[in-house]
């Protein structure tokens, strides 16, 4: 009696094949895509944290803008007063250059870099001189750092530099706008403009604009608004 022989046809192996490869397309595909939605949001998340960290610190020197210490003016003190439009003009945006120049004080009480030095009594006098050139403070008068920092878009690099040296890289847009209001006394902001008069700057609007140099997020656009701490009358 011969003994029947069990196993699989050559259909049988054929049909198997094509179901392990459908699923084995189907998975690659689901793991791409799975990868490609992680790469995505990585990237996004990653222009948010850049936007966060530049525009963080900028709000915070743009709010400290044209505070020079306990009075409302300040004189020049530095050879010939050629810091004098500096310090009426805090907050400056060149709209062709793509550059905003911020007169501000330091970040941090601890910064040991400044610009200049304002020494004031808080009640009649404040005198800024350039930096290593103040002399000793007299009695009553306290020293107040003051610093000036410039943010530029380098359009041809797609970047932003700080006071010459990059800062942020993948920029494809910077721009400032300044809230301001109707006259010098009036406290509410009416409008806002990229040229205007600095005695009714009450805010100023900070935009950047972000791109992933993969591709693999849409561009992404940041608003900020930093309230002006100091009229800059």
């Amino acid at each position: 009696m011969i003994a029947r022989t069990q196993g699989f046809g050559l259909v049988e192996i054929m049909v198997a094949l094509a179901i392990g490869l459908v699923m084995s397309l189907a998975l690659t595909q689901l793991f791409a895509t799975a990868k490609s939605t992680y790469l995505s949001q990585n990237a996004s998340a990653t222009l948010q944290e850049d936007a966060r960290f530049v525009l963080a610190k900028m709000v915070q020197e743009a709010r400290g803008a044209g505070m020079f210490g306990c009075l409302g003016t300040v004189q020049d003190s530095s050879a010939g007063g050629r810091f004098t439009d500096a310090f009426n003009a805090p907050v400056q945006w060149d709209v062709g250059q793509k550059s905003l120049t911020l007169i501000t004080t330091p970040a941090g009480a601890d910064n040991p870099w400044h610009e200049w030095v304002v020494h004031t009594d808080c009640v009649s006098t404040a005198a800024a001189w350039s930096r290593g050139r103040a002399p000793s403070l007299a009695p009553g008068e306290i020293a107040l750092p003051v610093q000036r920092h410039v943010y530029r878009l380098n359009e041809r690099r797609n970047e932003l530099t700080l006071d010459g040296q990059p800062l942020l890289s993948n920029v494809r847009a910077f721009n400032v706008l300044f809230g301001v209001a109707d006259s010098t006394h009036e406290p509410g902001i009416t409008r806002y403009t990229s040229q205007p008069d600095h005695s009714r700057i009450r805010s100023v609007r900070l935009t950047l604009t972000l791109f992933d140099p993969a591709d693999r997020t849409q561009e992404q656009t940041f608003h900020v608004v930093a309230a002006i701490r100091n009229r800059l009358s």
